[in-house]
């Protein structure tokens, strides 16, 4: 091999490192992003779907979870679904928000971003495909059963009339045993942080402030997850914010 061959092939992973920043750090066309965005979190779905997990050994982390928040004095899910019970309308509510705001005000902030602030655009975008590939790599090595399919007096509220996540088209891709990490609230500190810095109105910043709270009483009143599923997804939320900031350049690009 021939030295100038050698300096080629040696220089290769470098090349392709800088592209690959380059591309992350740039604002692509809407059209594009879309494309990119919707199918990555198409092939998200398919993925945890096909990667059910085994019920046995679900419902023995789910039991797992419940022992390390009792150790800690903080196993408070039942009774928060009891209060919001207790609320005439105010589970209903909690559940249609548990079913909505997750992708509306996800996919909402990043069309918002790119329109309004480019430069902001590649480093959300980016922290939320992290996210993402980072939740998957969770549900599979620690499948665990929601707290409502756990035998512990926590009820499903969400499936039954119109929609329900145990049977038809939804279970299809659905994974029941999916609670660890929390994706909710993994993207709900991300979309809250990036309108709180982002957003010109201080009404608008404060409601990214308070969103996550929001989102964390809709999934635990609704028996969806558990608080340790939720500092999982909080935990995700951060490592993805801090190989975001490795990957994609300050400022971005605007393709």
């Amino acid at each position: 091999m021939s030295a100038l061959a050698h300096h080629q092939r040696s220089g290769l992973p470098q090349q392709l490192a800088a592209q690959r920043r380059a591309w992350l750090s740039s604002r692509h066309s809407l059209p594009v992003e879309l494309a990119m965005v919707l199918g990555l979190y198409a092939a998200y779905e398919a993925t945890r779907g096909l990667v059910a997990g085994d019920a046995t050994v679900a419902l023995r982390h789910a039991r797992e979870v419940i022992s390390l928040e009792r150790s800690l004095h903080f196993f408070v899910e039942a009774p928060v679904q009891h209060a919001a019970l207790a609320v005439p309308g105010l589970i209903g509510t909690l559940g249609f928000a548990y079913l909505t705001l997750h992708l509306s005000l996800s996919g909402g902030l990043l069309v918002w971003l790119h329109r309004r602030r480019p430069a902001a655009y590649p480093f959300v975008r980016t922290t939320l495909l992290l996210a993402t590939a980072l939740a998957v790599i969770g549900y599979v090595v620690f499948p665990t059963a929601p707290p409502r399919l756990s035998g512990v007096g926590i009820v499903d509220t969400v499936s039954g009339g119109d929609v329900d996540l145990n049977t038809g088209l939804v279970s299809s891709l659905y994974n029941p045993f999916a609670a660890v990490p929390s994706l909710h609230i993994g993207y709900a500190l991300i979309v809250g942080a990036s309108v709180a810095r982002h957003a010109s109105h201080l009404i608008t910043r404060l409601a990214g402030l308070a969103y996550p709270p929001v989102v964390l009483l809709v999934i635990v009143a609704t028996g969806n997850h558990f608080l340790v599923d939720a500092a999982a997804g909080a935990a995700v939320a951060g490592v993805a914010f801090l190989v975001a900031r490795l990957l994609v350049t300050p400022g971005g690009l605007s393709g």
